[in-house]
Formats: structure tokens, sequence, C-alpha cells
């Protein structure tokens, strides 16, 4: 049974092992690089729980933490952003993503969010069927100036409160 919980900044060192764990295994899935993180101290990553207007939620299978999500509140009027989403390779196949991707959904919405947006690297099959499977819609190729983005393109894609 995959169950959920909603962290903050006293849980770091719990988002500290997914989110370096992450950066690990999967460097082409997130613009963050983990040399710029590894050595992070600990008040970057309670700030990073503390962001106004953010959500993380962990996911664990058998009382072990095996996934992560977080949720920001854009600029653009009525949009939240899916973002630092993962799950352990050993949890694929199992619904944590799908169960990750409804609980921030439903924060999203929550909070008077009427989109719900995220980037993913296009070549990153796995993770677009997720967000396809979940009710997104590519909406635009994002280029941009970081070092990720010139190796790995992203999509943007959406999805509108029903």
């Amino acid at each position: 049974m995959i169950e959920l919980r909603n962290i903050g900044p006293d849980e770091w060192e719990t988002w500290k092992h997914q989110r370096l764990a992450a950066l690990t295994k999967a460097p082409y899935a997130f613009s963050s690089k983990l040399a710029d993180w590894e050595s992070a101290p600990e008040q970057r990553w309670r700030d990073r729980l503390s962001m106004s207007g953010g959500y993380q939620v962990v996911a664990s299978l058998d009382d072990k933490i095996v996934g992560m999500a977080g949720g920001l509140i854009l600029d653009e009027p009525d949009v939240a952003e899916l973002v630092s989403m993962w799950v352990v390779p050993a949890a694929r196949g199992r619904g944590v993503g799908d169960a990750l991707v409804a609980a921030v959904e439903e924060w999203a919405y929550g909070t008077g969010a009427t989109i719900f947006k995220l980037s993913v690297v296009e070549d990153n099959h796995p993770a677009r069927k997720l967000y396809f499977r979940n009710g997104f819609v590519d909406v635009q190729l994002k280029s941009g100036d970081t070092e990720i983005n010139d190796m790995c393109r992203e999509r943007v894609m959406l999805k509108k409160k029903q």
C-alpha cells in the first residue's frame, strides 16, 4: 500500500536523501545539479521546504520512502507547477508516480490554481507516459540557456482543472 505524507522543514533530511538519490541516479531529468546540492548546509534544505506557496510530499511502500514530488504556486495567474518528481527505480510500475502526481494536483487545485504545469525532458519517455496517463498534454518545447537544456530539450505539459 502506498502511503503519502506532506513534509516540511523539520523533515529536511528525508527530502535531502531523496533529492540526492534522484540527482545521482537521474541527473538528466533535473535542471538542478548534484554538485549544487550535495554539500548544501542544513539551512538550504530547510529553506527549500519552507518556500512560500510550496508543497512537498513523499511516498512510502512497506514503510520505506520510495518517491517524492513538490508543487509550487507560480507568478502566472491560477498556475501551479509540479516539480522535483522522482520515484526510486525499484518502486516504479507500482502506482507510486500516479499517487504523487495526484497528491500534488489535489494540493494545486486546492490553492485555487486552475492550470497544473510541469516540464519534463523530451527523451524521458517513462515520465512523459506517466504524465499523459494522468491527463497532461504537450503544449510547448522549452529551450533555455541552462546546461541541461542545451543537452536535453524539455517539454512543457499542462492539465486544466475539470
